[in-house]
């Protein structure tokens, strides 16, 4: 996994630690139905990225990991050199299937197709799972125009949908941040924000920071046309950076150069955090 790199003895080179919901590690229902790590374009960046389909395939999960220099794990009588702790959190399918609707809208200039010949790419053969995910058939409306004709459905991509659907995520993030008293710059704000009045300097602080957030699945030319949908003014000093945005503190995506898919669900059958932990000396 890390090419000549030296090991302690008993060191394992495709051994990790995650923490993981129970929901992704549910038993599969067939043989052949495990729980699957692979590599597939993040909606954001286009780059391989790491992520999680449960059981079945009927759930997506995001693959981020928690990452400071100088770390590494004791697991039983092994050191585990790779110190990252990595954290599997379920994750919307739309918003990867939003990359490949936006993709083949530009190259088909807006023509109907059935999602299934969308959501295709040659470099990532199981991203057509994402079509398998709980749900998504009926989600789809949200970002989508439809058709059907006979018993087979067609969609194209639709941008007044799209930051429709949007703004309700960003509405909930929002939602969200207050109700844990999260910081999103200088000062706490009160929770108690009525929804119809006037914009205030404190909400907007808020909603800014929840389409940064959001931003990150998202391409960047639609993020730019979310925050317009928004009303957000222009912003040319950069505001307050999210705490879990920090980069010694913050959980990141796992952007895919070696071969990590060779996670599997024996891997996955010890997913506590191990009680002990090393720290390298520089």
């Amino acid at each position: 996994m890390h090419g000549a790199e030296q090991r302690p003895a008993g060191a394992h080179p495709d051994q990790w630690v995650l923490i993981a919901p129970e929901a992704a590690t549910d038993p599969p229902k067939t043989p052949d139905s495990e729980p699957m790590f692979t590599k597939l374009r993040n909606p954001s960046t286009g780059e391989a990225t790491l992520y999680l389909f449960n059981s079945g395939a009927q759930q997506l999960f995001e693959v981020k990991a928690f990452h400071e220099e100088y770390r590494s794990w004791f697991i039983g009588e092994t050191v585990q050199q790779d110190g990252r702790l990595l954290f599997v959190t379920p994750m919307d399918p739309l918003f990867l299937i939003l990359y490949y609707l936006i993709k083949a809208d530009k190259e088909q200039q807006g023509k109907f197709q059935p999602l299934d010949q969308v959501v295709l790419d040659s470099e990532y053969p199981y991203c057509p799972l994402l079509l398998k995910c709980e749900g998504v058939k009926r989600s789809v409306r949200h970002i989508t125009e439809e058709k059907e004709i006979g018993s087979q459905k067609f969609h194209k991509y639709s941008q007044e949908k799209t930051l429709k659907w949007l703004k309700k995520k960003v509405n909930q993030t929002v939602k969200a941040l207050k109700s844990n008293n999260i910081c999103v710059g200088e000062r706490i704000y009160s929770a108690t924000f009525v929804s119809g009045k006037q914009i205030t300097d404190a909400e907007e602080d808020y909603v800014r920071y929840a389409h940064g957030l959001i931003s990150e699945y998202i391409t960047e030319e639609l993020s730019k046309e979310l925050s317009k949908y928004l009303g957000l003014p222009e912003h040319t000093v950069p505001g307050p950076e999210p705490p879990l945005k920090k980069r010694k503190l913050s959980d990141v995506p796992v952007e895919v150069e070696e071969d990590y898919t060779k996670f599997n669900s024996s891997n996955l059958k010890n997913k506590k955090m191990p009680a002990q932990k090393h720290r390298k000396k520089k």
